[in-house]
């Protein structure tokens, strides 16, 4: 079954997603039994789903607990796997042990994928799992995602990709499944909102979260809170931006922050965008980051 992530793709390209969809259900129950890795987001969320429908209780997702991931992240799984009846387990991982990790250079995913699929692998090989897989989809190729490098090193499997799906078609095929993922806004592991070289603690990670559950009690539904020292950066998705500009709301915004414990509070006139602190990397680091150190 390892060699399902590098299967050519080009050719499915042009297929419509319910094609692919049919790709995607048949392949996957070809696998005799399945670990997948369920974040909560839209894609891993549809992958569970498809796992589901092809392999009964053969598959298997499993959400990994740690201090950067969110409560409210644990709380949309929770409600989605009860939801739809998945077979699902949470484990811990212990990525903050890693000095390499804290350190938070541009390759900090590597070293937190590297440890959540090592945790993943353990799993497959003591319950007897014929293989592990995560929801990295078409659209993903084209960012700068270190983590798939240890996606590569474990041979983990790429169903999504394999069968050639965007993240517009798996919104839209999730929709129509029923999935309440299908539209839910891009998210993150909380360490993506600390700059690089700004050490991942716990503290840090409890203090974006704070700022991020302010802002989603305030409505908004797509933002980050990317912490600068003790300034708040927020990044508001373009669409909800007049509302965050409005004076009462702007207020509203500094005086939660500042009562979660940041002491500064700005907005960004340029609005949410995806992997934003990847901004201030150099074409090197980022061919660094991705090749590994030393290559």
């Amino acid at each position: 079954m390892k060699e399902f992530i590098h299967i050519r793709t080009s050719e499915r390209d042009i297929l419509p997603p319910e094609e692919k969809e049919t790709l995607l259900l048949a392949r996957l129950a070809e696998i005799p039994s399945l670990i997948v890795a369920l974040s909560g987001g839209a894609d891993s969320a549809y992958l569970s789903w498809a796992a589901h429908e092809a392999l009964g209780a053969r598959a298997l997702s499993v959400t990994a607990l740690s201090p950067s991931y969110s409560a409210h992240d644990r709380a949309v799984v929770e409600e989605f796997v009860a939801k739809r009846g998945l077979r699902h387990e949470f484990i811990e991982t212990h990525e903050m042990e890693n000095p390499a990790y804290r350190a938070n250079a541009a390759d900090r995913c590597y070293f937190c994928k590297d440890e959540l699929f090592s945790a993943l692998d353990e799993l497959a090989h003591s319950r007897g799992f014929a293989a592990v897989a995560y929801g990295v989809n078409a659209d993903d190729t084209l960012d700068f995602r270190p983590g798939h490098r240890a996606a590569t090193e474990h041979q983990v499997l790429a169903p999504l990709l394999d069968a050639a799906l965007r993240k517009a078609e798996i919104r839209h095929l999730s929709h129509r499944s029923g999935l309440p993922t299908w539209d839910r806004p891009a998210s993150a592991c909380l360490a993506s909102r600390l700059p690089y070289g700004t050490e991942v603690t716990p503290e840090r990670l409890g203090l974006v979260e704070r700022g991020e559950a302010e802002l989603r009690a305030l409505g908004f539904r797509q933002f980050r809170v990317r912490l600068h020292d003790k300034l708040a950066r927020v990044e508001i998705a373009p669409d909800e931006m007049p509302r965050a500009l409005a004076p009462e709301m702007a207020a509203a915004i500094a005086n939660r922050l500042k009562a979660a414990g940041f002491a500064y509070v700005a907005l960004d006139l340029e609005g949410y965008r995806q992997g934003s602190l990847n901004e201030t990397l150099s074409p090197a680091g980022r061919r660094s980051a991705t090749a590994g150190r030393g290559t």
